[in-house]
């Protein structure tokens, strides 16, 4: 017990879980935004199994670690470019994200009759399917910062723990904020894209720094704050 007495353990601690949490942003988007393509009623079930599998996931992989540092062992070369299983599930899953959050810009670009028919083709089993492959995509990175980070098994649990409920709890209102705010549904799926965008250049290993794309799309949902608190204020002045 005397891991309770040892500052550097909670450090770490805290360090990793609030990494977590903010590496698991884009993975809250995704399952809010996918989920909404259900009737509202099976919408908070979707996302809490679609949370649920990503804790499973990452915790799966952390109890196999050997498994995770065979994944960036070469799978094949093809001119001089080393190919990895990793690399291959970064690739698949950046050109997925690509994919869905083309097809929602274009839903949502089209109106009411693209937002129909998306809803009317949707089912549960298939959002759960999309929510898993990208919870595996999301898994890898997620797991092997925390490899990276710390050498304790019971501290990566224990922050992957604690970030995927801190996850479940906001999923809600993000997911409600995101329904009623219809400009902010757009900046999270063109974050969304930029995140895929990354995933395929890490696939090709050209590494781009996630604090880029963190600091563009903070600033980006600052500016939408602006913009929300502006409109509201002309609504009061109006009414």
């Amino acid at each position: 017990m005397d891991w309770i007495l040892d500052p550097a353990i909670w450090a770490s601690l805290a360090t990793l879980t609030a990494l977590e949490i903010i590496l698991g942003i884009d993975n809250i988007i995704f399952v809010s935004i996918v989920a909404e393509t259900l009737p509202e009623s099976q919408r908070p079930m979707a996302r809490r199994i679609g949370l649920g599998l990503a804790l499973i996931l990452r915790l799966v992989m952390l109890s196999a670690l050997a498994w995770i540092v065979g994944l960036t062992a070469p799978l094949a070369e093809i001119q001089g470019f080393t190919l990895s299983w990793r690399d291959l599930i970064l690739l698949l899953g950046g050109l997925f994200l690509l994919y869905k959050g083309t097809h929602e810009i274009h839903n949502s670009v089209e109106g009411e009759n693209g937002e129909t028919k998306a809803k009317v083709s949707a089912g549960f089993a298939g959002v759960i399917g999309q929510i898993i492959v990208l919870d595996l995509v999301f898994s890898i990175d997620s797991v092997i910062t925390a490899v990276g980070m710390v050498d304790d098994l019971g501290v990566m649990i224990a922050a992957v723990v604690i970030a995927m409920a801190v996850m479940i709890v906001a999923a809600g209102p993000i997911a409600s904020f995101i329904e009623k705010h219809p400009t902010t549904k757009m900046l999270a799926l063109s974050f969304l894209m930029l995140v895929g965008v990354a995933l395929v250049a890490d696939g090709l290993h050209f590494h781009i720094p996630r604090g880029y794309i963190y600091f563009a799309v903070f600033f980006s949902a600052a500016v939408e704050v602006l913009n929300l608190v502006a409109r509201a204020q002309r609504k009061k002045a109006e009414g």
